[in-house]
């Protein structure tokens, strides 16, 4: 059976929000494992050596569940509204940031968010065109 326009648009929603939160997720753990081990510098041993630090791990593979919800997501919805919804990482990070990582966030950042966030709004508040791709299963 075909998939209606109603469910590819509450898939297109549901992996928006998977997109978001595996980046933001993703990235803070990465943040907090890489400021747990210091610099490690840029020699491609080291780097590969803090995979293996557990936050790290946790931030890469969240950051590899990140990159296949969005591929999926780019499979079947436009990217004129993809990039703008997903934009709303950006706002939830900087909370994160602040709240999980104890960042300063200076105000010319808030103002930023506050545009990210009005700019999301607008296009979150238009339709989500997706389309089934023809003889694909959805």
């Amino acid at each position: 059976m075909p998939a209606t326009n109603g469910d590819l648009t509450a898939k297109t929603r549901t992996f928006a929000v998977l997109t978001i939160l595996s980046n933001v997720a993703g990235n803070s753990f990465l943040t907090k494992g890489m400021h747990d081990l210091g610099g490690v510098g840029n020699s491609p041993l080291a780097l590969i050596g803090a995979l293996f630090h557990p936050l790290v791990a946790i931030g890469v593979a969240l950051l590899i569940v990140w990159t296949l919800t969005h591929m999926a997501l780019l499979s079947w919805a436009d990217l004129s509204y993809v990039m703008p919804v997903t934009a709303l990482s950006y706002v939830v990070t900087a909370f994160a940031a602040r709240l999980f990582l104890a960042e300063t966030v200076s105000p010319a950042r808030w103002i930023g968010i506050v545009l990210v966030t009005a700019g999301v709004t607008l296009v979150g508040g238009t339709e989500a065109s997706t389309s089934a791709i023809q003889g694909k299963p959805q």
